[in-house]
């Protein structure tokens, strides 16, 4: 049997901390060693110094003593919370802080929108599986020339880049000069995912210059509804719109 196994088989045998005693003086109950003795006492002192330094403190606290958490604090719920004082503005500083809102978040959104079109000139306005929604019109002259048209034969490639907007080359050049760029299976779906990527971000940003557009619009109309001209809702607010008012027309002298 090992130590740890024998410690804890004793700690099993013996659960309370006790001196060993006579058997006739059992019935006067537990006989407490020193060292549980001193942890109780030195604990019951610590609490009635404290006890004693606090009664201390009441009586020598002056009666006419004021300071300012006797106004500001009150009981919630039996706990003491300090109450925020509410910020006393003008109307006028109120919209200077309107205008200084609506001056950063515009800041924001011009910013945005410069990295979008950077983007857009990178990525050349292509989707993500490089098609255009857009549709390329031919015109015709005969019902004959419909029927017979054929989009590989008029493009001058051949038919499996008929489906591609980039890197069409035609049947001439495709004869003349060798494949460029990368041909690699790995290599052309890793750079596939970067283009999906890519065009991911754009679309984030550009969500983004929109909810900052819109941001922008509520600043604006909680700014006008600072004035007291008469005003009427006409639609409510919503989280991609701000609301409309109708206002009350004053000429302006």
């Amino acid at each position: 049997m090992s130590s740890a196994f024998r410690k804890a088989a004793k700690s099993e045998q013996r659960p309370h901390r006790e001196r060993a005693q006579l058997a006739s003086r059992k019935k006067l109950g537990l006989l407490e060693k020193k060292k549980d003795y001193r942890l109780r006492t030195r604990d019951y002192h610590k609490k009635q110094n404290a006890l004693r330094a606090l009664q201390k403190k009441a009586l020598d606290k002056n009666p006419d003593e004021f300071y300012f958490k006797m106004i500001r604090a009150g009981l919630q719920d039996g706990v003491h919370v300090i109450k925020q004082p509410k910020d006393e503005v003008t109307p006028e500083q109120l919209k200077l802080m309107r205008t200084q809102d609506i001056k950063y978040v515009e800041m924001k959104r011009v910013a945005e929108a410069k990295k979008i079109e950077r983007l857009k000139s990178e990525l050349h306005l292509l989707d993500a599986e490089g098609k255009t929604p857009n549709k390329h019109v031919f015109f015709l002259d005969s019902k004959r020339e419909v029927q017979e048209f054929d989009v590989a034969t008029h493009l001058g490639t051949v038919p499996d880049l008929v489906t591609r907007v980039y890197n069409r080359p035609t049947i001439a050049t495709l004869q003349k000069e060798a494949v460029k760029g990368a041909s690699d299976p790995v290599l052309l779906k890793k750079l596939a995912q970067q283009r999906k990527n890519q065009y991911d971000l754009l679309k984030q940003r550009i969500e983004r210059e929109k909810a900052m557009f819109v941001v922008a619009q509520k600043i604006q109309t909680r700014k006008d509804l600072l004035d007291k001209t008469h005003k009427v809702k006409v639609k409510k607010e919503t989280t991609t719109s701000p609301a409309i008012y109708r206002f009350k027309f004053q000429r302006k002298r």
